[in-house]
């Protein structure tokens, strides 16, 4: 299971027709997050003519937007569209306009947001989330360096390691690969590992 949002706040700008377009972006967890941002928005352009916005929320479905006096369907609707092309989720976009007092018309306008929208979206940087296994694997101190090589030639990535009487490293992996990492991890200690599950969360993912 994955699925794609954006990896930290970003910020981008252009001009069009001496309008300023200024696309902030986000990644949020909740409306209570997402209202926030761009309340905070809000106050830091307060003179500003516009502050459109939209957010997708992952687990709550939530999809929302706002004109912000712009005329309807021209400025809210195309940043939504926007997030929904890009596939994004859990991702607030606010696109704060200055009117430079030259009209873009309808359909300028809809480019201009969707424009603001899409370089807010590749300034915050867009990521893929996958879920993955929560382990830990306690060894005794002749195989941890056994161990400590198997977990990342099998895709896992060393979260924590603590050394008590036996070493205990906690670690995360995709789902997909479990099979090849108990077996290889059966081979490399002959079975004296204890290797347990302790629940799931949701990483960035990267191609190697």
């Amino acid at each position: 299971m994955e699925y794609l949002t954006v990896r930290e706040e970003g910020q981008d700008e252009f001009v069009e027709k001496k309008s300023r377009f200024i696309g902030s972006c986000r990644p949020v967890k909740t409306e209570e997050e997402a209202q926030s941002f761009i309340a905070a928005l809000k106050t830091k352009y307060w003179d500003a003519s516009h502050n459109v916005y939209a957010y997708i929320l992952r687990e709550s479905g939530v999809q929302r937007f706002s004109d912000d006096g712009e005329p309807q369907g021209t400025a809210g609707i195309p940043v939504l569209d926007t997030l929904k092309k890009a596939g994004v989720t859990d991702t607030v976009v606010v696109a704060t306009r200055y009117f430079g007092g030259i009209l873009l018309g309808g359909g300028g306008l809809i480019r201009a947001y969707s424009h603001t929208a899409s370089i807010a979206l590749a300034a915050a940087k867009k990521i893929t989330m996958r879920e993955c296994l929560l382990l830990s694997v306690s060894c005794d101190y002749s195989s941890y360096g056994r161990v400590q090589g198997v977990i990342p030639e099998c895709g896992g990535v060393v979260d924590d390691t603590e050394f008590l009487e036996a070493v205990t490293i906690r670690f995360h992996l995709a789902p997909d690969s479990m099979g090849a990492l108990e077996k290889r991890l059966a081979d490399a200690t002959a079975g004296t590992c204890t290797l347990r599950q302790e629940g799931k969360r949701f990483f960035e993912f990267s191609e190697s």
